[in-house]
């Protein structure tokens, strides 16, 4: 399998480094993902394989969106990374933004994470079922000057959002990439999201003699309303103010997508490596992700879960996929429908950004894994085994992916070619699609 760089991409820049081995091999002890920058996608045809499926451009003409939510079957609000809030109302996209962000917007930073919740306490010109809207961004400015990634809760009143309440201050230094971002409400109804490593070197990090917990490289469950520590987290303390209370999960380098099982009510996310070794895991409460002591199987690393950082109530585990050569892997969804057929439904659907794929995984009876036939120890390491699980091609940079609550349907969201995509049933589609060819 060959990738286009040798290494990560960047998914927030736009040119690129190419790294020989002998400079890798020099440079690998301080290399991280900033150093190797993105390269553009060459725009083509959207294909998937199912000749029952067709993709068509459901809207364009967004500026580099990050994440995008539905508040209904209607409407839907796409972040731009340079601090625009856009609405989608009945398929057309809104001319003037509802709200605009100061944010920063070196790298990976910007306006990034977005989770709607619905909620009978949140009032509104709408009424009691109006929605509570949560956003991640890279903060600019504040009162001390010092970069801030904070996740802010919003009111909804079908126009606009306003009366902004910070949940939760995270850190941005050093960064200026691995900033994560994405936000989802949980099947309890809690708020979790993701920040990366920003670069940080502690115990989050596996360094047994690093620095403390400091809210870097965590996946983090909060109460919606406040940002206080979601009852029952996994790492035992009784302690509020402790850090460790807020965390679900640790380990993470960087990631790009977030969700959760709709039949199990299981954890998911993507996980991207330095320069191999992308990951897809199952987050189960206390999950250690391994990083920087480990990315990719455990046994290939030559570490042993030993050398970890093991806080009381953690554990770890070897992610359900890897990638042994970047595709920069990116959002995660189950389509929770089956108005693809059944084939899909409540199955995996996944993005890259190297190669502008869209991968489908079929789940096991137990819901804890995903049927692999074709790769048969996880690692995907063969053009073959690559091919095997490619769904869908054509898309650039993908970086959210949703189930449409009214029709069911798969929408894709690009990066670089700004555009939200649909994936439908062929014979409701009006534009025809070239067939998909293998991405590599």
């Amino acid at each position: 399998m060959k990738s286009k760089v040798y290494g990560h991409a960047d998914l927030w820049s736009k040119t690129k480094i190419a790294i020989t081995p002998s400079i890798l091999a020099s440079v690998l002890t301080f290399l991280t993902l900033s150093l190797m920058e993105y390269e553009p996608h060459d725009v083509h045809a959207q294909s998937v394989k199912d000749p029952n499926l067709a993709v068509e451009s459901f809207v364009e003409g967004l500026s580099s969106p990050t994440s995008m939510a539905f508040i209904d079957s209607n409407n839907i609000l796409v972040l731009e990374k340079d601090g625009n809030v856009r609405l989608v109302s009945n398929g057309q996209l809104q001319a003037q933004p509802v709200l605009q962000i100061p944010v920063d917007t070196e790298n990976e930073r910007g306006l990034l994470g977005i989770a709607v919740l619905n909620s009978s306490s949140t009032s509104s010109v709408q009424g009691a079922n109006a929605p509570t809207v949560f956003l991640y961004y890279t903060e600019s400015g504040g009162a001390a000057g010092e970069l801030r990634n904070r996740v802010y809760k919003y009111s909804w009143n079908g126009q606009t959002l306003g009366n902004p309440t910070l949940i939760l201050d995270l850190p941005a230094i050093p960064g200026p990439n691995h900033n994560a971002g994405k936000l989802m409400i949980g099947p309890d109804n809690y708020l979790y999201g993701m920040i990366g490593d920003l670069n940080h070197d502690g115990k989050l990090q596996n360094f047994p003699d690093g620095p403390d917990p400091d809210d870097t490289g965590i996946i983090f469950r909060v109460n919606p309303n406040d940002g206080s520590p979601a009852p029952n987290n996994p790492l035992a303390t009784t302690d509020p103010s402790n850090p460790l209370s807020k965390y679900y999960a640790y380990g993470v380098r960087n990631s790009f997508g977030l969700t959760f099982d709709p039949v199990s009510g299981n954890i998911w996310d993507t996980e991207n490596g330095p320069t191999s070794n992308d990951e897809i895991n199952l987050v189960r409460p206390g999950f250690n992700s391994g990083w920087e002591t480990v990315m990719g199987p455990i046994a290939a690393s030559g570490s042993t879960e030993a050398q970890l950082v093991n806080f009381p109530g953690s554990h770890y585990a070897d992610p359900i996929l890897t990638w042994s050569e970047p595709n920069a892997v990116t959002d995660i969804e189950f389509l929770e429908s089956s108005s693809l057929g059944e084939n899909y439904s409540n199955n995996a659907f996944v993005g890259d950004n190297n190669f502008g794929n869209l991968y489908n995984f079929k789940m096991n009876p137990e819901r804890s894994s995903f049927i692999l036939d074709n790769i048969p120890d996880s690692v995907v390491d063969t053009e073959q085994e690559q091919s095997s699980i490619v769904f869908g091609n054509g898309f650039g940079a993908i970086t959210d992916l949703e189930t449409g609550p009214g029709d069911g349907y798969l929408y894709v969201l690009s990066y670089d070619n700004g555009i939200i995509y649909k994936i439908a049933p062929a014979s409701s589609v009006t534009t025809p699609t070239a067939p998909v060819t293998d991405s590599q």
